[in-house]
């Protein structure tokens, strides 16, 4: 999406509530076409309802975001989030819905590079925080924290058009994802079963995945642009060295 705001008067802020429910129905329909292999997933380490109630949360979110009269970002956003709450079961809904109500605020002033990255942040932290899980643990903050720290590292320290930067992201959250299946689990009903997790796919990490694979699809389409082939890892290495330290060498 593009960094300007909302003129106040429709136009941009309209525009980009509009691609927001695009993006809402793309990932209902890429979930419901995974469903039975999220499903796969949960199976071997959890309750198998994993697919289906992320599949009947999002194709709720889909209607409720299409009846919207005039929707923009933060609108969008927080009524996909309490229908997902609403709608999937088990913890799924507090951590994927309850966490979009709260990052929705982040966009009341519109939807730019800035807004969005606070809206990441906000959105893994209370993820974090209502999952009471960290890196390592085997669920979807090992997939979204490596997607918020690039993507904030693109816009913020990096200065990329906020699509590179979105398609980094995707990238970091594709290394987390296959990142979760050496690990052990220590969250959730996966975390029963010992070092016999190990070895598994985290399945609320893969949805995380195919939202975020979607998110940029949609932008793409917004901007009519192609998505950009990059990876996470950073081109370059920053030079911390002082001028008085080369100095320092040099006379040596």
């Amino acid at each position: 999406m593009s960094g300007n705001e909302s003129d106040g008067d429709g136009g941009v802020s309209d525009d980009h509530g509009v691609a927001v429910v695009a993006a809402v129905e793309a990932i209902a329909e890429r979930i419901e076409a995974e469903r039975d292999y999220l499903t796969e997933l949960d199976s071997a380490i959890g309750d198998a309802d994993h697919g289906g109630n992320m599949a009947r949360g999002w194709a709720a979110a889909t209607e409720a975001a299409r009846d919207l009269d005039d929707p923009d970002p933060e609108t969008v956003c927080k009524t996909v989030g309490k229908t997902l709450m609403a709608e999937v079961g088990g913890a799924s809904g507090p951590l994927f819905g309850g966490s979009l109500v709260f990052a929705s605020a982040e966009l009341d002033d519109g939807l730019t590079a800035e807004s969005a990255v606070a809206f990441a942040e906000t959105y893994l932290t209370k993820v974090e925080e209502r999952g009471d899980a960290r890196v390592g643990d085997q669920t979807i903050v090992d997939a979204l924290t490596p997607t918020v720290h690039t993507f904030k590292k693109s816009i913020e320290t990096d200065d990329l058009p906020p699509l590179e930067a979105l398609a980094k992201a995707v990238d970091a959250a594709e290394r987390g994802v296959a990142f979760t299946v050496p690990i052990r689990a220590r969250k959730g009903r996966a975390s029963y079963l010992g070092w016999r997790s190990v070895g598994h796919q985290d399945p609320g990490a893969t949805s995380v995945l195919y939202i975020l694979e979607e998110l940029l699809a949609t932008a793409a389409d917004a901007l009519d642009a192609e998505i950009p082939d990059v990876d996470a890892t950073s081109p370059t290495i920053p030079d911390e060295a002082t001028e008085d330290d080369s100095a320092t060498t040099e006379d040596d």
